[in-house]
C-alpha cells in the first residue's frame, strides 16, 4: 500500500511511502536536503514502520520543532494506521 504525505514545517515538501504488511518498501522524499533525504530514506527501507518510528521521531532541524525524518516517522504512522484499516476491513 502506498501513502502520499504532505510535510508541515520543513524544506520537503511530499514524501510518498510503500508499505507492506507493516514493513518499509520504498520511501521517496519530495524537496529538501537531497543527499540527507536520500540517506534517511534508504536506512528505513526494509525496516517494520514501529522501529523506524522509534528511532526518527521528535528528531529536530535546528531551531524548527520538526525535521523531515519527524515528518516521515508521522507519514509512517499514517500508512500504519491506513493498513491496520485495510486489513480489518
Amino acid at each position: 500500500m502506498t501513502i502520499e504525505y504532505k510535510t508541515k514545517g520543513v524544506c520537503s515538501q511530499k514524501m510518498t511511502v510503500k508499505l507492506k504488511d507493516g514493513v518499509i518498501e520504498h520511501v521517496d522524499i519530495l524537496g529538501g536536503c537531497a543527499g540527507n533525504s536520500q540517506g534517511v530514506a534508504r536506512l528505513v527501507e526494509g525496516m517494520r514502520a514501529e522501529d523506524a518510528i522509534a528511532k526518527i521521531s521528535g528528531i529536530r532541524c535546528g531551531f524548527k520543532a520538526t525535521s523531515c525524518p519527524d515528518q516521515l516517522s508521522k507519514a509512517l504512522q499514517i500508512a500504519l494506521a491506513e493498513e491496520a484499516k485495510r486489513q480489518g476491513a
